[in-house]
């Protein structure tokens, strides 16, 4: 596990996003993160609620040093949702995050085609997951993600504004 991470879990909520943040800013002069979609056959959608920050989201996180786009989608599927994608996941559109920092940036990607053996168990990262239809959000599912939800599948447009 990311030690930042476990040392996340430790800190009291408020002060979780701000540690994340300055951790970031200090080791990229950009931060760079991904989001993915997956869908199911059911029309519904894979959603995680962290230990570390507030709502539900798509799964994903920051893209490490010497990793891809694609490589980093691959690792959060796998540790946020015990989720393989079988097929490359779409990239559907790359959006400036300013309320994160003016230097971050999150790359959407769609997948439709994965597995999962088991369901995610709860860990120090992952409070909880689950599959959402598009009528049936979560409570506190953030603006961000049902900004996205609709220009996937509501032909809202497309903005370039996490």
């Amino acid at each position: 596990m990311n030690p930042l991470i476990h040392l996340l879990t430790l800190l009291p909520s408020g002060l979780r996003k701000r540690v994340f943040l300055v951790h970031a800013l200090i080791n990229r002069a950009m931060t760079l993160g991904v989001r993915v979609v997956v869908c199911d056959d059911q029309d519904r959608v894979m959603l995680v609620r962290h230990t570390y920050v507030e709502g539900w989201h798509f799964p994903g996180g920051a893209v490490e040093r010497n990793e891809t786009l694609l490589e980093a989608a691959h690792k959060e599927l796998l540790e946020e949702c015990s989720i393989e994608a079988l097929d490359r996941p779409k990239h559907f559109h790359t959006y400036h995050n300013p309320t994160t920092s003016r230097f971050d940036y999150v790359a959407l990607y769609v997948c439709r085609d994965w597995s999962q053996e088991m369901p995610k168990q709860p860990d120090a990262e992952t409070a909880e997951t689950g599959w959402f239809t598009l009528n049936q959000r979560p409570v506190g599912t953030t603006s961000s993600t049902r900004d996205r939800l609709a220009e996937l599948f509501d032909s809202q447009s497309v903005s370039d504004i996490w």
